[in-house]
Parts: structure tokens; C-alpha cells; sequence
């Protein structure tokens, strides 16, 4: 493929992916009754991390927002009161990382992990007390411009920089609760 048609051909994918799964993926499964955590997310097509990839993003945002989902569900669950509830939104959300396609074609789909590509997780939640009425709620963006700095315990993990993320605000946000 020559390399003017390649990257309309990209484009082309892109946005037929964005257009079939915007309603597929615009909001998580609802988990079952009696769930404490609540995830969902709004339109992943307009994300950072699938705007600035090209396309390349949104062919996997149902893996890596169903994974982000699952983690903050468990971490929550275990740091809320009982009794208490949490309804998280992803809004934006900018993995760790970025595409370099200007290293040439073989680079087309390797992610270049600097410091100078934080992640980034724009979220809104509200979390409930047991009697329904609500104790706090906001929007936060998270960010962690050091994060090839810290340790991290599980290298093998591709979301391990947004999941300490999500962690870290977890632990700030419901250490008092």
C-alpha cells in the first residue's frame, strides 16, 4: 500500500469504528443489583486517546475501558464504608504514551512511553450514603507527570500507569470515609 492511501484508508477505519461503537460503548454494563460501584463512560470516540491515535485507539477502547471499569470497581469497593455507593463517569481519558508515526512505517503501531506523555483521566462521580442522599460528589482530572519515575509493581500491564492513577486518586478522595 502506498504510503498516501495508507493513511486515508486509517482515517476511513477510524471513523467507521467511531461511528459503529459510539452507541455500542457510549456507556458501560450496568452491573449487577446490589453493586456498590457503578462505572460508565461517555462517547469514547470523542477521547483524547482515540482522537490523537488516529484511529488506532478506538479499535480497543472496549478492552482497555472495560479493564480501567473492572479496577475501579474492585479498588472502590474495598475502600468505601458500608453502605455507601459510588457512580464513577469517565469523561476523557489519554493513555500513557503516544503514537510517534514519523519514526517511519514500522512504527505505525507502537506506543513510545516518555515522560512527555502522561496519562491523563478526566472523571465526574458522586458517591451516596446508604439512606440515597448524596455526601460527595465532583469532577476531577487526573494526572501524574512522574510517572516513569515511580515503581511499578506489575510491568507486564499495559494500563498499569492509568490504573496507579485511578489508585492514587482512590486512596485521596475516600481515605477519610
Amino acid at each position: 500500500m502506498n504510503r498516501i492511501f495508507r493513511p486515508f484508508l486509517a482515517t476511513l477505519l477510524a471513523i467507521g469504528a467511531a461511528t459503529a461503537m459510539s452507541s455500542a460503548v457510549a456507556t458501560a454494563p450496568l452491573p449487577a443489583d446490589g453493586a456498590r460501584v457503578h462505572v460508565s463512560w461517555t462517547d469514547p470516540a470523542a477521547f483524547t486517546e482515540v482522537r490523537d491515535s488516529h484511529g488506532r485507539g478506538m479499535l480497543r477502547a472496549t478492552d482497555w475501558l472495560g479493564r480501567l471499569q473492572k479496577h475501579v470497581v474492585t479498588r472502590a469497593d474495598t475502600l468505601l464504608p458500608p453502605g455507601q455507593s459510588l457512580d464513577v463517569t469517565f469523561t476523557d481519558i489519554k493513555l500513557a504514551g503516544a503514537f510517534e508515526p514519523w519514526r517511519g512505517p514500522n512504527f505505525d503501531d507502537v506506543r513510545i512511553v516518555k515522560d512527555i506523555y502522561p496519562p491523563r483521566i478526566t472523571l465526574r462521580f458522586t458517591r451516596r450514603g446508604a439512606d440515597g442522599q448524596v455526601i460527595d460528589e465532583g469532577e476531577r482530572t487526573l494526572r501524574d507527570a512522574a510517572f516513569l519515575s515511580r515503581g511499578t509493581p506489575n510491568t507486564s500491564d499495559t494500563l498499569r500507569y492509568e490504573k496507579r492513577l485511578l489508585d492514587d486518586w482512590l486512596r485521596r478522595e475516600f481515605k477519610a470515609a
